[in-house]
């Protein structure tokens, strides 16, 4: 009799013991409840703005609308390129490139602006040689025949008889000594012929040509300094 009722007061204790865990496990999980509560109060949840929620949907609608005028304009331009047709030229005899003193010429230019393409010519004689021949000067050197272009041909060969001396480019020549005016690679082989006798004739000009300096008096201090890297020398100190 007495084990049992051992028992039963084992039994009473543990039942005590577990009602009390329980009610703590209810206190604490209250307690944490309460700090949730405390901590929503103090820090409310953030509402967004009104103003906030209408710049948002401006800048959706700002880039709705650049993507379609970019839409727009790609379309602009693809149809353009499918409506405009190729230059279709009303003579059919048209030259896109003309020869005239061994320099291609490109038939679209004008007569004026495509004489300057020929090395020795500029405006004022190409405008020169185009009232010579009576051609007009706005034509374009593509629509030309083939007579015109001869015209224009001997026209630049006797320039030298139809023009001023002022504006002849080689004046008084060193083996001649005669006023020509030089086209195309004629210029590039007298200038170079010419390099050649300073040269021999040992010429302060020659001589600088001779060793790659600036001709005409530049200073050579600060500019065309040639060779070696040049830097600041420090002295070395004696030990």
């Amino acid at each position: 009799m007495a084990d049992a009722s051992n028992q039963k007061d084992d039994n009473i204790e543990k039942n005590d013991d577990t009602i009390k865990d329980k009610q703590i496990e209810k206190t604490d999980s209250q307690q944490e409840n309460k700090q949730e509560d405390k901590i929503k109060e103090e820090k409310p949840e953030k509402q967004v703005k009104p103003e906030q929620t209408d710049k948002v949907e401006k800048k959706k609608t700002e880039e709705i609308k650049q993507e379609s005028k970019e839409k727009q304009k790609s379309e602009k331009v693809e149809d353009k390129k499918e409506k405009t047709p190729k230059k279709e030229h009303k003579n059919p005899d048209f030259k896109y490139i003309v020869r005239i003193s061994n320099s291609d010429i490109d038939g679209e230019k004008n007569v004026v602006y495509g004489l300057t393409s020929v090395k020795g010519i500029g405006i004022k004689m190409a405008t020169i040689i185009a009232d010579e021949t009576k051609i007009d000067r706005y034509k374009k050197i593509g629509d030309l025949k083939e007579s015109e272009i001869e015209k224009l041909q001997s026209t630049i060969d006797n320039i030298k008889n139809l023009v001023p001396t002022w504006m002849l480019n080689h004046r008084k020549d060193y083996e001649t000594g005669k006023d020509l005016h030089l086209i195309g690679s004629e210029i590039d082989m007298n200038l170079r012929d010419e390099i050649n006798i300073m040269k021999k004739i040992r010429s302060y000009r020659g001589i600088r040509h001779e060793r790659g300096l600036p001709v005409r008096g530049q200073r050579t201090r600060a500019n065309n300094r040639k060779g070696l890297a040049l830097g600041v020398s420090k002295k070395r100190e004696q030990k």
